[in-house]
């Protein structure tokens, strides 16, 4: 199965190493094939490069943390245009389960969780993922 995974949960990963949240984003790298887009890896590179988290984690970790990333993560093109959630910044990644034909997103955020199911995909959160998807 394909799994999108939300920019926030990234970050989650990156700062609450022994989190559930930590924990679902590493179920998904072990066991699933994780899907990126283009504009997605340039939102969690301008997320990542904030001045906020320098007291949390240094500029060079967070950009070897973004290259391991890259190197596990495939990168999917996305045509498709999504206009079916509240938030229409949460609309990049119901296309990009779309195109790429994930079966699942991986999200913390209600605006995407209330669409759940969604055109076939499943919108979990991460302690719904760890105790349900396999």
């Amino acid at each position: 199965m394909r799994v999108v995974i939300d920019t926030n949960l990234w970050v989650s990963r990156l700062l609450l190493a022994g989190s559930a949240l930590a924990q679902a984003v590493d179920k998904a790298l072990a066991a699933f094939e994780v899907m990126m887009s283009e504009p997605l890896v340039e939102e969690l590179a301008d997320v990542l490069s904030r001045k906020k988290f320098d007291r949390y984690v240094s500029v060079r970790d967070r950009e070897e943390f973004l290259r391991r990333i890259l190197r596990i993560a495939t990168i999917a093109p996305v045509l498709s245009e999504v206009d079916d959630c509240r938030d229409p910044d949460d609309n990049r990644l119901l296309a990009l389960a779309l195109d790429s034909e994930s079966g699942c997103i991986l999200t913390g955020d209600r605006d995407l969780l209330l669409l759940n199911p969604w055109r076939g995909v499943r919108i979990v959160s991460p302690r719904e993922f760890l105790n349900t998807v396999t």
